[in-house]
């Protein structure tokens, strides 16, 4: 290990900072802080061994470790580094994370690579040739992993390494899974630990989407499997589920295989299949039962009758979608929830009101919000749909790429006929605009403009309807609304669709998403068990389950006797009946990673008095920044948005120094004007201290500020613009004051007159 495994700034950033939306008249982004170590030193290029924070011989030595320890705490978004140091130039403090220990030495005591690499293998208990087959690289297209599919990968060809054949990754949609998955096999290839490899995928577009990206790293020796008779001589297969395993003994293809023909086999979204014990995934898993079986999913499935946990063993890695977003790797949403008069209260159909189409009786009885476009369709609901969601488009942008999920295809096709007849402008200019993307006929047309759908800079479709098809597994990185109006049973298909949103495609404007939601189907982010860790269900029981679907076990419960299917229920279909918006919430996601529903200014009270109890304590912080702008910075990436509370506010509010609005929300501290607190220096003895031309400058710089805040002050480029480039080139204003030094210094005394109360 050289100098060469030494990174530094930045190369050593592994966040990219939490993306914060302004809700105000323009929508910005503005990214937090990126977690940027100081020191971090590498064996080969993807094993990190030692994080060193250093701070200047002033402070002790241990000054940063704090900072180093959060830095490397795995289980809160931090980097899995085993060696913790911190320096202040004079000695290094040092935590083992492997043992917890903490010691003190000089300088030059500080181990060497070799060292640190032998306490490594020790620690992990990996013999000489272990170790050697972990220092196997990743596969270099040119991207760097991101710190967490580093750690994902490391520890499944760990893992491996170690023997072990049932492994889970539970990774956020959007975090690069097949990526992930192609690295894990690149790594094992090449470190000739396994030779074939099956990728199970259950949607057929995604398994094309895998080859032409990922995996084409593999072109020379990877198939798809698409029909009956599968050659033999590939060392990498991808195949849906559906096409190697059928009803009929005879077209199950993957018995064409001998069970130890595969070596590993990676199942995709193994949720979906694979955790019930009789699923058409499982029998294929068991048929190959001596291979290594690794599950990736973002939605694992524990409830009594199905268990990923059970199968696959404790998730060896979890990366969440609250994580992915506060690391800004994800896009973050907000939440309108609308709520309509017949969703809220139900419908009673008046006596002698017929199906609008067959004229036959529609039963008297209340339908709610569960029997709409599924039982009952209200036309005039469905219109309604169509004109809030086109409200919104207008509002903001109406070729933002969105996704409006319905109940079934029927529902799809009447919601496009509806966002057609709001939409008809832009449907003359381009019948592409609203398109329906389903199963069947009448999705054709839009299934096949999926891909341009899909595409980055592409513009049509811009409106897809859809009932399932596009819920999982199809990456859609410039998607920036979500309509749901079905309502969701599943909170592992809710998951899914909220992922077809997290994707991030800043240099195409796509920075957050918006999702509105008509169905109430949002309250299922307010389940504590909705991101995160799962937990195994305790009344799962294998033993009640069937024995794999290779035949029946002995507690099989006897399969019910063929019946004739019923031809279903045609919906009824109503229409003129009055339908109104009777709420609309907006909500997001906050910083905790809770959904927010109160206003941005009772978040900012709370936020406030949670981290500063007093208006004093609050002053402290305010009056010791140097750079009141930085702190305003600090405070945004907490949520606090003064912008957008001012222009919700409105009024005097608008007129307020940002100091003084935090503490009339805060601590109810009576309202001051920024006008009121410049015109307190009109005669304050630092105008005395300078000659006409100088007290000419600060004068406009109170008017400056009066107008725009502080911010605009505290910056020598704010002297380029009017009125200050009127009075001198910013060289010649500065020096009104000497030089530099002394214009900052001025500065510093006009913003601490500025809100000395007894000024």
């Amino acid at each position: 290990m050289g100098e060469k495994n030494i990174k530094r700034q930045p190369s050593s950033r592994y966040t990219d900072g939490r993306i914060n939306v302004r809700f105000a008249n323009k929508i910005e982004n503005l990214r937090g802080k990126e977690k940027i170590p100081d020191v971090i030193l590498y064996h080969s290029s993807h094993l990190p061994l030692a994080l060193i924070e250093s701070k200047q011989n002033d402070f002790n030595v241990d000054k940063g470790l704090k900072q180093a320890l959060d830095y490397t705490d795995v289980e809160n978004g931090g980097l899995e580094i085993p060696f913790v140091y911190a320096t202040n130039g004079d000695g290094f403090v040092e935590v083992d994370r492997f043992t917890g220990e903490q010691r003190t030495f000089p300088l030059d005591q500080f181990p060497s690579p070799a060292a640190l690499w032998q306490r490594y293998k020790k620690a992990k208990n990996l013999s000489d040739e272990q170790a050697t087959l972990l220092e196997t690289p990743f596969y270099d297209d040119g991207r760097k992993p991101r710190y967490y599919q580093l750690i994902a990968v490391n520890r499944v060809f760990e893992n491996v390494v170690k023997n072990q054949n049932r492994l889970l990754l539970v990774m956020a949609t959007g975090t690069g899974k097949t990526y992930m998955a192609s690295q894990i096999i690149y790594r094992l290839r090449k470190a000739g630990l396994k030779k074939r490899f099956l990728f199970l995928v259950d949607r057929n577009t995604l398994a094309d989407q895998t080859i032409r990206d990922d995996f084409k790293i593999f072109r020379n020796v990877l198939t798809k499997v698409t029909d009956r008779i599968v050659e033999q001589e590939y060392e990498v297969y991808i195949a849906l589920y559906q096409a190697v395993d059928g009803k009929e003994e005879s077209k199950k293809i993957f018995k064409q295989f001998p069970p130890t023909f595969f070596d590993v086999i990676i199942v995709d979204e193994c949720h979906r299949g694979s955790a019930a014990e009789d699923s058409a995934w499982r029998e294929v898993l068991n048929h190959f039962a001596s291979a290594t079986q690794i599950g990736l999913t973002a939605t694992p499935k524990e409830t009594k009758d199905v268990s990923n946990i059970n199968y696959f063993g404790e998730p060896i890695y979890v990366y969440s979608l609250y994580r992915g977003i506060d690391d800004g790797f994800l896009a973050p949403f907000k939440i309108i929830k609308k709520s309509f008069n017949v969703d809220e209260e139900g419908y009673v159909p008046e006596v002698g009101k017929t199906d609008k189409y067959s004229g036959d009786l529609i039963p008297r009885r209340i339908y709610d919000t569960f029997d709409f476009d599924r039982k009952l369709v209200i036309e005039t609901r469905t219109q309604l749909v169509a004109q809030e969601l086109t409200k919104f488009l207008k509002a903001t942008d109406r070729f933002q790429k969105t996704i409006v999920f319905c109940k079934d295809i029927d529902h799809a096709e009447r919601m496009r006929i509806a966002l057609i007849a709001e939409n008809v402008d832009l449907f003359e200019q381009n019948p592409k605009y609203v398109m329906q993307i389903t199963s069947g006929e009448k999705g054709e047309n839009g299934r096949m403009e999926l891909e341009n759908f899909q595409k980055k800079d592409t513009r049509y479709p811009t409106i897809v309807t859809t009932s399932k098809l596009l819920s999982t597994g199809v990456d859609m990185p410039t998607v920036r609304c979500i309509v749901l109006d079905s309502g969701i049973d599943s909170s592992i298909e809710f998951k899914q669709i909220i992922g077809r949103g997290t994707r991030i495609a800043e240099k195409y404007g796509k920075v957050y998403f918006t999702i509105i939601d008509f169905k109430g189907a949002t309250h299922k982010f307010l389940d504590p068990n909705f991101d995160g860790l799962p937990e195994a269900d305790p009344d799962f029981d294998p033993e009640l389950q069937t024995g794999g679907g290779d035949g029946e076990g002995p507690n099989t419960p006897p399969k019910p006797p063929p019946t004739s299917p019923q031809p279903p229920r045609p919906k009824y279909v109503v229409d003129e009946v009055p339908v109104n918006v009777v709420r609309e919430q907006v909500m997001y996601y906050n910083g905790e990673g809770q959904i927010m529903t109160e206003s941005l200014t009772e978040y900012t009270r709370q936020h406030i008095l949670n981290h500063y109890a007093t208006p004093e304590a609050f002053a402290e912080v305010w009056n010791t920044a140097e750079r009141k702008s930085l702190l305003i910075k600090e405070l945004e990436t907490q949520g606090i948005l003064i912008e957008s509370i001012q222009h919700e506010l409105g009024g005097v509010f608008q007129h307020m120094d940002e100091y003084d609005l935090v503490c009339h929300l805060a601590y109810n501290v009576p309202v001051v004007l920024r006008e009121n607190r410049a015109k307190r220096l009109q005669n304050h003895p630092i105008m005395k201290q300078y000659n006409a031309q100088a007290q000419a400058l600060i004068k406009a710089l109170l008017d400056k500020y009066t107008e725009r805040g502080i911010t605009q002050i505290e910056d020598t480029t704010d002297l380029q613009a009017n009125p200050f480039a009127e009075m001198g080139t910013t060289v010649e204003l500065v020096k009104l004051f000497g030089n530099k030094a002394n214009y900052y210094a001025m500065l510093q005394q006009l913003k601490k007159a500025l809100y000395n109360e007894a000024a």
